[in-house]
């Protein structure tokens, strides 16, 4: 049972992401979760996504623009490296 249960590392990203739009199961949830108790570098991958999603949904949600003025650029690069650091 435990072979079911336990993923590695790179089948960890692939349920985060599909997570992250809600295309996974529950399975695959239940399993993400036992993965990213145990392995704390696909728990930062996680938050990472989490992070780096909202801010494009911030940004480029709020904009009618295909791109981003430069000033918002800036905003938003300074905004992921104060959140990353």
């Amino acid at each position: 049972m435990s072979k079911k249960v336990m993923i590695n590392c790179d089948e960890a990203t692939t349920i985060c992401d599909k997570s992250q739009y809600c295309e996974a199961t529950l399975w695959e949830r239940i399993k993400l979760r036992m993965h990213l108790f145990l392995c704390k570098k696909c728990g930062l991958y996680s938050e990472q996504n989490k992070l780096m999603s909202k801010v494009f949904n911030t940004h480029l949600l709020n904009h009618s623009q295909h791109h981003l003025p430069d000033e918002d650029k800036e905003a938003l690069k300074a905004q992921l490296e104060k959140k990353m650091n």
